[in-house]
């Protein structure tokens, strides 16, 4: 099979390697379709993890080999795949933190390699406590490039549970890339008022286009004014930073109320830092929230959301890349164009 293998220092390279086999309780899938997630653009970029891997975790695709001991899933079944998975017993588990469990923190999907999710490969191997609770079929008729986004729609549905708006409130997203716009989407669903926050023209239109009540450059110099003029001099009840960018938690502040919530969901990187006043949080009494990562307990509501149709999603897909060309995929995420949202690899599709 094929396979995009990460070499090191911000190189992928295109490599022949064997089909995965697998074991007792395990899958073999076919990848159809992969998203290009943020969290592996840094894992790339900056060199976060030793190589050889293979990367991808955003997986929909066709089941096509089934392990000794499988009942429950079938050879053709069309499935999305989660490559972590809580124990559901331990400390964390026990107070719903599975992003902190153990078994959560161990990848159960691979293309070969460190299991790395391996979503930039042919076929993958999923493991067995995956196959147990990490897997939701896809109904007929919903592509595998819209599927693929149920994984990424989870992270963003926690945290949306995380922040626990209410209706009425003014929300802030600072980001409206697929995530923030993911964002925008759950948190209309619970009766807030988005503001849509992002320098790029395209993404504030379709911003507008999704239902925010309002979009904003925050490179003008009317910005912070601006959030002031849109929720009566006060500023935002609830901040998402769903970008990352040197400022951004400062602007996250200026932009609130005193007493807000604000939720840092992009800030995954080791490297990064942040620095602001202590007396914003703490005098001015806000709250600083962290969330990552996917919850088990919204699996299936994840997966309702986006198979039914209730959300817009096909709006954010806006290119597709086969495998021979992921180098210009990941760059175009790097470094995203006037019309560029959600990037999707295609691994069986291959341009002369």
């Amino acid at each position: 099979m094929w396979a995009a293998v990460y070499r090191g220092k911000g190189r992928l390279s295109l490599e022949q390697l064997p089909v995965p086999e697998i074991g007792p309780g395990e899958l073999l899938v076919r990848v159809e379709a992969c998203g290009i997630c943020h969290t592996d653009l840094k894992k790339i970029r900056s060199n976060l993890l030793p190589p050889p891997r293979i990367y991808g975790h955003e997986i929909a695709g066709v089941i096509v080999a089934t392990g000794a001991g499988v009942h429950e899933y079938a050879v053709g079944d069309r499935v999305v795949v989660f490559h972590h998975v809580p124990c559901l017993d331990c400390f964390y588990c026990r107070r719903k933190l599975y992003a902190q469990c153990e078994t959560y923190k161990r990848v159960g999907v691979t293309a070969g390699f460190e299991p790395a999710g391996g979503g930039f490969a042919q076929y993958v191997r999923v493991m067995d406590w995956v196959v147990a609770r990490g897997i939701e079929r896809i109904p007929d008729g919903v592509p595998f490039e819209i599927a693929c986004l149920v994984e990424p729609l989870n992270t963003c549905l926690k945290a949306v549970r995380v922040l626990a708006p209410e209706p009425g409130d003014t929300v802030v997203v600072l980001g409206q890339g697929p995530v923030g716009l993911m964002f925008n989407l759950l948190l209309r669903r619970e009766g807030a008022c988005v503001i849509g926050v992002d320098p790029i023209p395209f993404r504030r239109q379709v911003a507008a286009e999704l239902g925010a009540a309002a979009v904003i450059d925050p490179s003008t110099a009317e910005f912070e004014e601006s959030i002031r003029q849109l929720t009566n001099g006060r500023g935002a009840d609830l901040v998402v930073v769903a970008a990352s960018a040197p400022g951004i938690v400062d602007t996250a502040i200026a932009c609130s109320r005193p007493g807000a919530r604000i939720l840092l969901f992009a800030q995954t990187s080791p490297e990064e830092r942040i620095e602001f006043s202590g007396a914003s949080i703490c005098k001015e009494e806000r709250a600083l929230l962290g969330c990552y990562s996917a919850s088990i307990d919204l699996q299936r509501e994840s997966a309702e959301l986006v198979f039914s149709g209730a959300l817009p999603l096909e709006k954010l897909v806006t290119h597709r890349f086969p495998l021979n060309r992921i180098d210009e995929a990941i760059a175009r995420a790097l470094h995203p164009d006037a019309e560029s949202l959600k990037i999707v690899i295609l691994p069986h599709r291959f341009d002369p």
